[in-house]
């Protein structure tokens, strides 16, 4: 019996002796946390409070790339495509056809009118050649009629001719030197005709020359090619049988190469910001994904300025709106995805940064 009360006892004793050790961790922890959580507090200010103002940041960002906007330059209907939508091309790859006849027909024409206008040189230079033999002629002509009327002014003064034969000899005399005036005028029209028209060509050779290269340049054109690398967009226009208008876009191309971003920061983030500081980018298409960057340049005006119609601001209902400039960002090294032109870019740029970090680069 006293055996069992003594255990009773003890197993009634063992839980009072527990319970101020359990107490006692409860306050330690309690402790712990007091302590810990205004700890936290103070290292979130203190780092907010060395970081404010250093990252500048936007939204409003987009992957940019150089594109060219194909168009024919020469008129007439598409009959062959050699691209497809999204095609990679290489400079001087053909992308389409325009249909070359009328224009092979055309350079075949003022190939026979350099022909034709090598012939009328060949007439002009016979002809020149005979209006020389027509001035030597006439001089002579000259000299015999000065002989005639000469003897004619000697048997006048001797009264052996007539009055009627020494003005028919004078006027011979005339029409000689006439005739001669007129063979020499002649062949200065000649000589003119035959001049040079440059690189050894006479006028008409040279003009005729002029619109072959022409045809020839026109029919060159009916083949139009990728004037860079890139990849083919845009080609819905490009259809056989649809009409190649100068100067109307038939086909984009997005050309390899280069890639920036362009962010449109409010004119109040610029204050410390400069070409050179270090900047990071992050892309809405892949959001776990943060590439290394730095300013480029910063736009020299307001994209309002630049726009077709800008702002008139000399109103009396004039409201003063925050503007936004582009800052072009260019990406270091290799950003390991594809960046496609347009797509959504948070950008953020390290304004406490030196920029002559990157001034090299």
């Amino acid at each position: 019996m006293k055996e069992g009360a003594i255990q009773a006892e003890s197993a009634a004793e063992a839980p009072a002796v527990e319970k101020p050790a359990g107490r006692l961790r409860k306050g330690k922890a309690r402790l712990i946390l007091m302590l810990s959580v205004p700890l936290i507090i103070a290292l979130a200010g203190l780092y907010l409070w060395l970081g404010s103002g250093r990252w500048v940041s936007t939204d409003n960002a987009y992957v940019q790339l150089d594109m060219v906007s194909i168009s024919a330059e020469v008129t007439g209907p598409i009959v062959e495509v050699a691209v497809k939508e999204n095609d990679k091309v290489r400079k001087g790859d053909l992308l389409f056809r325009i249909d070359p006849r009328p224009y092979r027909i055309a350079l075949a024409a003022a190939e026979a009118e350099i022909a034709s206008a090598r012939v009328q040189v060949g007439k002009l230079e016979a002809e020149s050649v005979g209006t020389g033999a027509d001035i030597q002629g006439a001089s002579a002509n000259l000299a015999f009629a000065e002989r005639a009327f000469g003897r004619q002014a000697e048997l006048l003064q001797r009264g052996f001719t007539t009055r009627a034969r020494y003005d028919e000899a004078q006027h011979g005399v005339q029409e000689a030197k006439e005739r001669l005036a007129n063979a020499r005028a002649e062949a200065g029209i000649k000589r003119a005709a035959l001049a040079d028209g440059g690189a050894g060509a006479q006028p008409a050779v040279a003009a005729a020359i002029a619109a072959r290269d022409k045809a020839l340049l026109d029919l060159q054109r009916t083949e139009v090619r990728a004037p860079a690398d890139g990849y083919v967009s845009q080609t819905e226009r490009l259809q056989v049988g649809n009409a190649a208008v100068p100067g109307l876009p038939l086909v984009s191309l997005v050309r390899s190469g280069e890639v920036w971003i362009e962010a449109n920061y409010k004119e109040t983030d610029l204050d410390r910001m400069a070409p050179g500081q270090p900047a990071e980018v992050s892309l809405d298409a892949y959001p776990d994904t943060r590439i290394k960057a730095h300013v480029a340049s910063i736009g020299r005006g307001t994209g309002s300025e630049f726009s077709v119609l800008p702002a008139q601001n000399a109103s009396g209902n004039w409201v003063k709106v925050t503007q936004r400039l582009p800052v072009r960002i260019a990406i270091d090294g290799d950003p390991g995805r594809p960046l496609l032109a347009g797509l959504s870019a948070k950008v953020s740029v390290d304004t406490k940064a030196p920029p002559a970090a990157r001034a090299g680069r």
